[in-house]
């Protein structure tokens, strides 16, 4: 083989990169297969209705079958302003104990329920996303601790549209 040694740089990258992309595909799958179900089990009851819910009120009740109380132990951060309605960053943490699960609702979009997470237990009760909003509205954050829920609210301003605005 009469290649340069260019040729062979590229050819020995290729490899290399192959073989990195094996070992990352090979190791997420072990994570996802064989271990304890834990991966598993957080997906097999995906709360599809509750997605498609338009109202705060049906969307928790979807996800919960229950209303949710205002409490100051449930952390919301998001912007006062969001530039770009596309890209609105949130948090939310508790300092709840036994919390199992929270959810970000934005009622001003065409559907209720933007985020959903289960917490494991022993893990902290904090989660964050790049939200998507059509305009202006609250920021709905509920925690599922004890058996009961808590929530926080804070109004986002959204200058442009994330939505189609």
């Amino acid at each position: 083989m009469n290649g340069s040694s260019s040729d062979r740089a590229t050819l020995s990258r290729r490899v290399v990169l192959q073989g990195i992309a094996t070992i990352a595909v090979a190791g997420v799958a072990g994570l996802r297969f064989d271990l304890t179900g834990a991966f598993a089990a957080a997906n097999d009851a995906y709360p599809e209705d509750a997605f498609r819910q338009k109202s705060e009120a049906d969307a928790i009740k979807a996800l919960y079958g229950k209303t949710a109380e205002a409490s100051d132990k449930v952390r919301l951060d998001a912007p006062e302003i969001a530039e770009n309605g596309a890209v609105v960053p949130v948090s939310v943490s508790s300092s709840l104990p036994d919390v199992t699960s929270i959810a970000i609702l934005v009622p001003a979009n065409p559907n209720t329920l933007a985020a959903a997470y289960r917490i494991l237990p022993g893990t902290t009760a904090m989660v964050a996303n790049r939200l998507k909003m059509a305009k202006t509205g609250n920021v709905i954050a509920v925690v599922e601790a004890g058996g009961k829920l808590y929530s926080a609210a804070k109004e986002v301003k959204v200058t442009i549209g994330g939505c189609g605005g």
